[in-house]
């Protein structure tokens, strides 16, 4: 299967029927539209059938139309503006339950992600995090939620934590100018991907740092500089990133690194906290 859909209907309209040309006429003129439609709703637009859009997707090779909308929103997921975003969420949530059609959504990353993460990848990721001098995360925007979270956990596990914060390009760079060999950055970037992330990746990887690449797939420029690329799904819905699959998969990093770094010291070191935590009024008390 060819990685660009266009060229792929390009090459095969030779043979297309005149509904199909219809349909491969509005795909490659409305790509960013076509990716998030059903398959009625795409065959409604162009005034063909459901069923003639699912025989297109097969006559290009894909085993359904799901498989083929995928590759339209793997096409374009990087290149949508947030005004995009919000007309595609239109025509994908028109008529539906919103709380229900986004929870489903999110459950679905998540099983998807638990499917495709690769556990040789992610013992990796353990492994180097825990042997690490000094453990870098790096997640910018949307994905500093993500970065935030780990740091917090991490840093009941190991001093040598340290969560950039992003301000400015040279304050970034600051932050990690002395990462070196035996060190670990922890990169978090979904679409649409931060050059600053990419950048700070380059220099880690040339200072001879283990990056370690958390994205939404195995083509993300994150995934390509990374030494371990972890992937977790992370379909948009709208102008908001869905990072339920993201944070499932770093949340499970963080039980494993603790699993593995600490084992029998765990309970011990959150007995000590629980007592600084009581002593200083950290929180509410329950009368329970």
């Amino acid at each position: 299967m060819e990685k660009d859909i266009l060229s792929l209907i390009e090459k095969e309209s030779a043979g297309f029927s005149k509904s199909q040309r219809k349909i491969a006429a509005f795909i490659t003129q409305n790509y960013d539209k076509a990716a998030f439609m059903t398959a009625a709703r795409l065959g409604s637009t162009v005034g063909v059938s459901e069923s003639t859009v699912v025989r297109f997707a097969a006559e290009l090779g894909y085993d359904g139309y799901p498989e083929m909308r995928k590759a339209l929103q793997d096409m374009v997921r990087n290149c949508l503006t947030s005004v995009q975003r919000i007309e595609a969420a239109r025509g994908l949530l028109e008529n539906q339950d919103i709380l229900s059609a986004v929870l489903n959504s999110d459950i679905d990353q998540i099983r998807i992600t638990m499917e495709e993460t690769n556990r040789d990848d992610f013992n990796s990721a353990v492994d180097a995090i825990v042997r690490a001098d000094h453990v870098y995360i790096f997640g910018l925007r949307s994905s500093a939620a993500i970065a935030g979270f780990m740091g917090f956990y991490f840093n009941f596990l190991f001093e040598n934590v340290r969560v950039v914060n992003e301000n400015s390009v040279s304050e970034v760079f600051e932050q990690i100018l002395r990462i070196g060999k035996n060190d670990v950055m922890i990169a978090l970037s979904f679409p649409r991907y931060s050059k600053r992330t990419i950048k700070a990746m380059r220099y880690a990887r040339d200072r001879q740092a283990t990056v370690i690449g958390i994205t939404d797939n195995e083509n993300s420029p994150i995934a390509e500089i990374a030494d371990i690329p972890l992937c977790a799904r992370s379909d948009m819905v709208s102008f908001v990133d869905s990072l339920v699959g993201p944070l499932s998969l770093v949340n499970a990093l963080i039980v494993a690194v603790s699993t593995k770094a600490k084992g029998s010291e765990l309970e011990t070191d959150f007995n000590r906290l629980e007592a600084i935590w009581a002593e200083y009024d950290v929180y509410e008390k329950s009368d329970i």
